[in-house]
């Protein structure tokens, strides 16, 4: 028997299923550039900052209202072409600041839209977060007391090493030990000064950690000469800005402002400003010399990960 709708109910219902056809006609890419971090940007006027509070020379607190550092000062110029694109004047900064085991999941929910602080670009976390072409490459080595007997990895046997929360470092240098049985205490400082005053303190004998950052802390210290890196590269690897995956628009952008700045030579500006010249806040050098990697990511601008 037929079913005889008003013919007020008919249109309404043609009218919701003529809906529903139209959004099963919108693609995925279009949905995600209605929800993508530009479209966000626009619609909030404001854009959020993930920033470090101690990794020294790309993103730290130095004493002042904001961050500072190289890759603050890469997110500024990116901040620029957002507002090109948008044809905004204006847009908020807003800071969150993140930590080595909380800043891809800040990024995922949303609350931080880039990353501007000292994070590796590896493939197995391109599986949940975005990154920019590498913004500096170095290698992971181990920091100590220059009074200690440390010289590599070996003499780290029944040694305890500090880590930092969240980062490969420890992961790496149980690698690097090709089955030669190393005993090691593993403990963890919340961030990279955290990790470092665990030497100071005696609690750790040593600190693993990108090489640059390392250098960092100890340009930092207040007795620089008391502390080396020693030993062998645990791995070389890359440094890149971090944001939400599955968004073209703003990783597009993202690869075009990056990549104009290596070709232009700003980029190595910005790296003689923060790594070979004196610092804020207390006018310190890390007297970092550009090194061969680094210099071959700016000629080749990469965000393939390793």
């Amino acid at each position: 028997m037929p079913l005889h709708l008003p013919s007020r109910l008919m249109r309404a219902v043609m009218a919701l299923s003529a809906l529903a056809a139209l959004t099963a006609l919108v693609t995925p890419a279009a949905r995600a550039q209605d929800t993508g971090t530009l479209a966000r940007i626009k619609a909030t006027g404001a854009i959020t900052y993930g920033y470090r509070e101690s990794s020294f020379g790309f993103s730290y607190i130095d004493g002042g209202p904001r961050p500072v550092g190289y890759s603050i000062d890469i997110c500024n110029r990116i901040l620029e072409a957002v507002k090109t694109e948008l044809k905004m004047l204006n847009i908020e900064v807003k800071y969150q600041a993140v930590t080595s085991a909380n800043r891809m999941p800040l990024v995922q929910n949303g609350t931080v839209d880039i990353e501007c602080g000292s994070t590796t670009n590896l493939v197995e976390r391109q599986k949940q977060v975005a990154f920019s072409p590498d913004i500096f490459r170095y290698n992971v080595r181990t920091l100590v007391k220059a009074s200690s007997k440390i010289n590599g990895i070996a003499d780290l046997q029944g040694k305890t090493v500090a880590t930092t929360a969240g980062t490969t470092s420890f992961r790496l240098l149980k690698e690097a030990d090709k089955g030669q049985r190393l005993e090691v205490t593993n403990i963890l400082g919340r961030d990279h000064s955290d990790s470092f005053q665990l030497v100071v303190t005696d609690r750790a004998q040593a600190f693993v950690l990108d090489d640059i950052l390392l250098a960092g802390q100890i340009a930092n210290a207040p007795n620089p000469r008391d502390y080396k890196i020693v030993g062998e590269s645990l791995r070389t690897e890359n440094q890149s800005l971090m944001f939400r995956k599955d968004d073209p628009q703003f990783k597009a952008l993202v690869d075009r402002v990056v990549g104009n700045m290596m070709k232009s030579g700003e980029m190595e500006i910005l790296y003689k400003r923060w790594f070979m010249s004196p610092i804020p806040p207390r006018g310190i050098n890390i007297n970092y010399p550009l090194n061969a990697e680094t210099r071959d990511a700016f000629r080749n601008p990469s965000s393939k990960g390793i």
